[in-house]
């Protein structure tokens, strides 16, 4: 595994993480100081900002998690994947495709994030 899959995987851990204390490591050992983020529903600056969105998803949709359904496609300092959210066996409320621009040290300094299936309240 690349160290780039293992990036995107551990950002994929931030979303999942539910204790603030694990998450907020996570999201030190993962994202620059004053990474953004921004999608059709949501936006976050730096480290506290991205902690607080995706607090906030997880308590609107209790009991589901975020899984990367493709590889990780690489090119400069970009990167590429697909993901879902959805309950454990069950099928996906939303799913999209993120866009990730990377720091001299491999970490996420942004990400774009495309909603390819929105969830039913987002409709």
């Amino acid at each position: 595994m690349s160290n780039l899959t293992e990036l995107i995987d551990r950002y994929i851990e931030v979303w999942n993480e539910t204790d603030p204390t694990r998450r907020r490591a996570l999201i030190a050992r993962t994202w620059t100081a004053d990474a953004t983020y921004l999608d059709p529903l949501l936006q976050g600056e730096g480290h506290e900002g991205i902690n607080a969105m995706v607090q906030a998803v997880q308590e609107r949709y209790p009991g589901n998690r975020f899984r990367r359904t493709s590889e990780v496609d690489v090119h400069h300092d970009r990167v590429r994947f697909g993901w879902t959210l959805g309950p454990d066996g069950g099928p996906p409320l939303a799913q999209g495709i993120d866009f990730g621009v990377l720091d001299g040290a491999n970490l996420l300094a942004a990400v774009t994030g495309f909603l390819d299936q929105p969830t039913a309240a987002q409709r």
